[in-house]
């Protein structure tokens, strides 16, 4: 796998349709052990209580993980996750921001912060990678 763009990411990730099309998430910054992601909140992404639903923000987070442990990498896929929830949101987008806090050779661990447009931190997710 050749992912060294931001361009080749977008292309690579298109074919998540669950994140891409369904989700409407979109790739704004992909880098060395680093990804940044956005989805505008719709009504869809909503919870019967008027919230955005848990999944969608696993989601979100789990889909900047797959483009962070993947660019310049061995294909990687998650070995394990664990979400909290922090606060709800109250913007229109939430960002996703993943970040690598350490690699081996076969195993990664990553960090990724969910933030809205008004700067509320949403949730945080870490991330175990395994590097088939």
């Amino acid at each position: 796998m050749s992912i060294s763009t931001l361009e080749e990411a977008r292309n690579f990730f298109k074919d998540d349709i669950f994140a891409t099309e369904v989700s409407g998430i979109i790739i704004e910054e992909a880098g060395e052990q680093y990804a940044r992601c956005s989805m505008e909140i719709t009504p869809k992404h909503l919870n019967a209580g008027h919230s955005v639903m848990g999944g969608a923000l696993f989601t979100l987070a789990d889909f900047t993980f797959a483009v962070a442990s993947n660019f310049n990498r061995s294909l990687t896929v998650t070995l394990d996750s664990q979400i909290r929830f922090l606060k709800a949101a109250k913007g229109n987008i939430l960002y996703s921001e993943a970040k690598c806090t350490r690699e081996t050779s076969k195993i990664s661990f990553y960090t990724i912060d969910v933030t809205d447009n008004e700067g509320i931190h949403v949730a945080q997710v870490t991330s175990t990678g395994y590097k088939k």
